[in-house]
């Protein structure tokens, strides 16, 4: 079974992530929520609420490709916690489109 989160930021910056750790939902969610905070990121929606896939799009997007590439323990980390909050085993974070897929 293949488990792959792909992060783009723009045509030619495509990280590809594998995680080799493996999270309960229940902690990739407070994983992603401390990102989103820790990182300043913005709700989407005018109404402030935040769902489980925009989240995962504003933390991308709030860390920036820089942080993918300096920090692989961070990158495996958000792949893990992305893969365990949505449930589903290939994820496509595109932070220049706003689009989540699985």
């Amino acid at each position: 079974m293949t488990i792959e989160v792909n992060v783009r930021f723009a045509p030619g910056t495509v990280f590809s992530l594998s995680p080799t750790l493996r999270l309960g939902s229940d902690e990739a969610r407070r994983w992603l929520d401390e990102q989103f905070v820790a990182l300043g990121a913005e709700p989407m929606r005018a109404s402030g609420r935040v769902l489980v896939a925009d989240k995962v799009l504003a933390v991308a997007a709030a860390a920036g490709a820089g942080q993918f590439r300096r920090d692989a323990a961070w990158a495996d980390r958000y792949a893990a916690s992305v893969v365990a909050a949505l449930g589903r085993d290939v994820v496509r974070v595109e932070t220049d489109t706003s689009m989540v897929t699985y």
